[in-house]
């Protein structure tokens, strides 16, 4: 045997043992996030998978769901904000499909339409008729998909930092770009859990800037669910597939979005540009509200302003 012979066998062993390490780490890793945050509410079956979710608030009162955005979970509400909100609506807090403990059945429903069929099946199911919606980031777009392909099953939409139109690049979740199902699955069962635990954060810092992550949140708002190889796979199928889909949705408000509602943003928001994202949507009927000295996670950072305004935006609509 050659001596580069010998020294690429050494690499492929060294590789192969680098990469099974990383995959028992993720395994450990994923059992514990779920040890610490386990799931909290009901599971409802739907085309194209499963959603979990829970409710608050008394049953006879406006419904009003909740959706969060990427790499995110249910908890983002449950944390601090549904609580302000259950004294006086129906609140139908949701994993969006593939996310926390909702499943969903392939890549391909990633794109907005899809997630957007697969919640409003979900609602139809548990008979809920006539929802505000509430969407976060990336929920926010789901929210406006499913007002542009149900406008007689949608009351109205009060988006908080809502994903509304393209953006030139990825920024912080650069990393979730994987354009290969099955490469998105090789990372995930090896070497982006990991990754995501030394990175978590940096990442958290750009996300909450420019207030502070909280201390509890990676257990009390389910971040540490993040750390499963199903969370990356998620996340990486919503960024690659669900935010691309965004240039083909914001197309259509002009001539297709008749749901009345508003849009909220912090100024400081660095994730979505508050303009780009937010005022923007005045042409289309949403009025938009700009929270001073506050970024993109208005549902942990700013739950007593988004409270204000639902509630605001509920009462005006028709």
């Amino acid at each position: 045997m050659t001596v580069l012979n010998s020294l690429a066998v050494a690499s492929v062993a060294v590789t192969a043992a680098f990469l099974s390490a990383s995959h028992l780490k993720t395994r450990r890793l994923a059992r514990k996030a779920e040890e610490m945050v386990p799931p909290v509410g009901k599971f409802q079956p739907v085309p194209g998978g499963v959603i979990h979710y829970v409710e608050m608030g008394p049953a006879d009162a406006p419904p009003l769901v909740l959706i969060h955005g990427l790499s995110g979970q249910l908890q983002h509400f449950t944390y601090a904000l549904a609580d302000l909100l259950a004294p006086d609506f129906r609140l139908i807090i949701l994993d969006r499909p593939g996310c926390g403990y909702s499943t969903r059945d392939h890549d391909r429903l990633a794109i907005l339409p899809e997630q957007a069929k697969m919640i409003q099946s979900f609602l139809d199911l548990l008979k809920i008729e006539q929802p505000i919606l509430c969407g976060h980031s990336l929920g926010g777009a789901i929210a406006l998909a499913m007002a542009l392909d149900a406008p007689d099953k949608i009351r109205g939409l009060a988006l908080l930092a809502p994903l509304t139109h393209p953006i030139e690049e990825a920024g912080v979740f650069k990393g979730l770009i994987v354009h290969s199902p099955f490469m998105r699955r090789v990372m995930a069962q090896t070497v982006a859990v990991p990754m995501a635990q030394c990175s978590a954060a940096e990442v958290l810092q750009q996300v909450f800037a420019p207030s502070p992550c909280p201390d509890d949140f990676p257990i009390q708002a389910g971040a540490v669910l993040g750390l499963r190889p199903k969370s990356f796979i998620t996340a990486s199928a919503d960024a690659t597939l669900g935010s691309g889909n965004i240039a083909l949705q914001s197309a259509r408000y002009a001539s297709a979005l008749k749901t009345p509602g508003a849009v909220l943003f912090g100024d400081q928001d660095t994730v979505l540009n508050p303009q780009t994202n937010g005022s923007t949507m005045e042409r289309f009927g949403l009025q938009c509200q700009m929270l001073p000295d506050q970024g993109h996670m208005l549902p942990i950072c700013a739950p007593a302003q988004c409270n204000a305004f639902i509630r605001e935006t509920i009462a005006q609509l028709p």
